[in-house]
C-alpha cells in the first residue's frame, strides 16, 4: 500500500483521541483555558452527562476576531512565551484542545473583550468554521460543545452511563476548584443537582474551600503543610492519622497549580504515613506543590495528567518530610470522627413499666437509688492554680502483678484533688483492665492502655535508634527460644541488624536461639513471644538483604511485645503518667497499626445523649 498524507479533517480526529478521551477531558481543557484567561466566575453547565451538552461560561479577558479565528486551528496557543518547554507557568499550552473538539462536536464560542462593544461568534462543525458573526455579550467567553462523538460513533459507544459520565465531570471540576480557591465555579445542568462554590480569598482560604470540596469537617482533622525543601515548596492539608478513608479517592495532588496523578507523590504519602495508618486504610490529603517549571516536565501526556520531575528523589523527600513535620506538630491529636463513631454506637435504652406490687405506690416519682451511685467521698474540685505542663510522674513499663481481667470498673480512690486542666485529662477509673477513663474540662476520654504504650515504646525505640545503639538489658539466665531450623537460620543471619536494636541472641544448636540481652526499655517483655515474631516476620520478608528497609516493621513488632498488656491493673499514679507521657508524645493520638489510641466525648455530646442538649 503506497504511502499518503492523511487529510486535515482525519488528523484532527485522531488528535482528538489523545486530547478528547470523554466528556470529563472536554470540560477540563475549556475550564483550564478560563482560568488562564483570568476568570473570577465560571459557570459549567452539562446535559446527558456531557453527551448532550456541555457549556463554560466565563467573566475572563475573551478574545478579538483574529485570536478567535486562529483559536481553532491546531497548534495555536497564546500560553507558550518564547516557545519555551521549560518555562510553562500556564495549564494549556499545546494548543490542540479546541480544534480537537471541534472536530468530534458540534462547537461554537462566543467571546468579548472589554475594549469591544460587542461579542463574536464562531461555529465550528466537522472541522469546517462558519463566521464569526456579530452577538450580545457580556465580557469573557461562552463555549458551547454539542453532540459529543455524534460522527465518530465507534468513540461514543465505549462511553458510559450519563451518570457515570457526569460523576467524572464533577470530579474534574471539583479539582480545579481546589487548585483555584480564588475562582468562583457553579456546576448545574439537566443531569445534576447544582454545585456552588464561592470564591474564598485570604488566610485561610485553601481550607475554606477545602471544607466545600472534600469535607466540612477535613480542616477540624487535618494539619497544615508548610515546608520548603530544595527549592520546592510543599503546602496544603494532611489528614491525621485516624482520619482515613477506604480508598484513595481522597487524596489530591496538585502541581504548580495542576491537578496530577503521579507515582511519586502517591509512593511518598504512603511512606510518610506507613507509620500511622491502619492496613488498607487511606489518608485525606489535598497536597499542593510549587517547583520551579524547569524542574518538572509537564509534556509527557496528552491530556497533561501525567508529569516527570527531573529530581524525583528531591521531590519525595520534600513531601515526606512536610507531612512528618506537620503530623509531629499535631502531637496527641485524633480525629473528631473517632468520638462521633462512638455516639453514634449509644442506644438509649428502653425501660419496660414495673409492674405494681404490694409496695408500690401510682405516681411516686421520687429519685431512687442508683445502682452504680458511689459510696465513697464526694469529688473535691479541681485545683485552678494547676497547669498541665507540670512535670509527670515517670513512666514505668515493668508491673508488678498481672490481674485476669474482671469486666469491673475500678474507681479511683482520690488521696489529692484531681486535675483536670491537662488536655487528656485526669484519670477516674480502669475498666476491663484495658480502658483508662479520664475526665478534661472538656468532657471524657477513653484511653486503650495497650494502644497508647505501645506507640510511646516506639516512639522511643525510634528516637535511640537515632541517637545509636539501643540500649539493653542482660538477662540472669539465657533464654532458650526452640524453633523450626529455618527460622533460625534466618535469625541467626539477622542477628547483626538486631545487636542494633538491643536485642543480642545466637544460634543454640541446631533448633533454637538463646537471647542473652534484650532492649532495656522494654522492661521484661514476652521473650518466647518476640523472637517467634521477629521469625515470622524474617520468613515473610524472605530475604535478609531488605532488613534494613523492615527496621521499623521490626521496631514495631518489638514496640508490641514491650508495651503493658490488656488484662494489667494499673495504679492511678501509672494512669496519669502514661496520659502525661501521650501528652509529650507525637503521633500518640494512634497505636502503631492506625488505631486510635483514645476517643473524647465532649460534655454537650454526653449531655444529647440523655436528651438534656439545648
Amino acid at each position: 500500500m503506497p504511502i499518503r498524507q492523511l487529510p486535515e479533517t482525519l488528523i484532527n480526529r485522531i488528535a482528538a483521541g489523545e486530547v478528547v478521551e470523554r466528556p470529563a477531558s472536554v470540560v477540563k481543557e475549556l475550564v483550564e483555558n478560563a482560568i488562564d484567561a483570568g476568570a473570577g466566575r465560571i459557570v459549567v453547565t452539562t446535559a446527558g452527562g456531557g453527551k448532550g451538552l456541555i457549556r463554560i461560561e466565563d467573566d475572563g479577558a475573551g478574545m478579538d476576531a483574529d485570536d478567535l479565528l486562529l483559536s481553532v486551528e491546531r497548534h495555536a496557543t497564546s500560553k507558550l512565551s518564547a516557545d519555551d518547554l521549560d518555562d510553562i507557568r500556564t495549564l494549556g499550552f499545546r494548543g490542540e484542545a479546541l480544534a480537537s473538539i471541534g472536530s468530534v462536536a458540534d462547537l461554537t464560542i462566543a467571546t468579548r473583550t472589554a475594549e469591544t462593544e460587542s461579542g463574536l461568534r464562531l461555529a465550528v462543525r466537522n472541522g469546517i468554521k462558519s463566521g464569526p458573526v456579530p452577538t450580545a455579550l457580556n465580557r469573557g467567553t461562552v463555549v458551547e460543545v454539542k453532540n459529543l462523538f455524534a460522527n465518530v460513533p465507534a468513540r461514543l459507544k465505549f462511553l458510559k452511563t450519563d451518570r457515570a459520565e457526569a460523576a467524572a465531570v464533577t470530579d474534574v471540576v471539583r479539582r480545579l476548584a481546589m487548585a483555584n480557591p480564588q475562582v468562583h465555579f457553579v456546576l448545574t445542568g439537566a443531569d445534576r443537582a447544582e454545585s456552588n462554590w464561592p470564591a474564598v480569598t485570604g488566610e485561610g482560604a485553601l481550607a475554606a474551600r477545602l471544607a466545600q470540596l472534600v469535607d466540612a469537617d477535613f480542616a477540624e482533622n487535618a494539619a497544615q503543610l508548610a515546608t520548603v525543601r530544595h527549592g520546592i515548596v510543599v503546602a496544603g492539608l494532611a489528614g491525621l492519622p485516624t482520619y482515613t478513608r477506604a480508598n484513595s479517592l481522597s487524596q489530591f495532588y496538585f502541581v504548580n497549580g495542576r491537578s496530577v496523578r503521579d507515582k511519586v507523590l502517591v509512593g511518598a504519602v504512603r511512606a510518610a504515613y506507613a507509620d500511622y495508618t491502619f492496613r488498607d486504610r487511606f489518608p485525606v490529603i489535598a497536597l499542593y506543590l510549587s517547583i520551579d517549571p524547569a524542574e518538572v516536565d509537564v509534556n509527557v501526556h496528552p491530556a497533561k495528567a501525567e508529569l516527570r520531575f527531573r529530581d524525583a528523589g528531591a521531590v519525595r523527600g520534600a513531601v515526606i518530610r512536610a507531612i512528618s513535620d506537620a503530623l509531629a506538630a499535631a502531637g496527641f491529636r485524633a480525629s473528631s470522627t473517632v468520638g462521633e463513631d462512638i455516639l453514634g454506637a449509644f442506644q438509649a435504652p428502653v425501660y419496660p413499666a414495673a409492674a405494681a406490687g404490694p409496695g408500690s405506690r401510682a405516681g411516686d416519682d421520687s429519685p431512687r437509688p442508683s445502682a452504680y451511685a458511689s459510696t465513697g467521698p464526694a469529688h473535691t474540685a479541681p485545683s485552678a492554680a494547676s497547669s498541665w505542663q507540670r512535670s509527670a510522674p515517670a513512666w514505668d513499663p515493668g508491673f508488678a502483678g498481672m490481674a485476669e481481667p474482671s469486666g469491673r470498673v475500678e474507681a479511683l480512690a482520690e488521696e489529692e484533688p484531681a486535675n483536670i486542666d491537662f488536655p487528656l485529662g485526669t484519670a477516674r477509673a480502669q475498666m476491663f483492665e484495658n480502658f483508662i477513663i479520664a475526665q478534661n474540662a472538656d468532657g471524657l476520654l477513653l484511653v486503650d492502655q495497650h494502644a497508647a504504650h505501645e506507640r510511646l515504646v516506639y516512639e522511643r525505640f525510634k528516637a535511640q535508634m537515632t541517637a545509636g545503639p539501643v540500649p539493653s538489658q542482660a538477662q540472669l539466665i539465657p533464654m532458650v527460644v526452640e524453633l523450626p531450623e529455618e527460622d533460625c537460620a534466618r535469625i541467626e543471619e539477622a542477628a547483626p541488624m538486631l545487636e542494633k536494636l538491643g536485642l543480642y541472641l545466637e544460634r543454640f544448636g541446631p533448633r533454637a536461639v538463646a537471647v542473652r540481652e534484650t532492649p532495656a526499655l522494654l522492661g521484661q517483655p514476652d521473650i518466647e513471644g518476640l523472637v517467634k515474631d521477629l521469625a515470622d516476620g524474617l520468613a515473610e520478608w524472605d530475604t535478609t538483604a531488605a532488613l534494613s528497609d523492615r527496621l521499623e516493621a521490626i521496631v514495631a513488632r518489638m514496640a508490641c511485645h514491650g508495651s503493658v498488656r490488656s488484662g494489667r491493673r494499673l495504679k492511678v499514679e501509672e494512669m496519669n503518667a502514661l496520659l502525661r507521657e501521650m501528652e509529650a508524645t507525637p503521633h500518640s493520638g494512634q497505636c502503631i497499626h492506625g488505631r486510635p489510641t483514645y476517643v473524647e466525648l465532649k460534655k454537650r455530646d454526653i449531655e444529647r445523649l440523655f436528651g438534656r442538649s439545648r
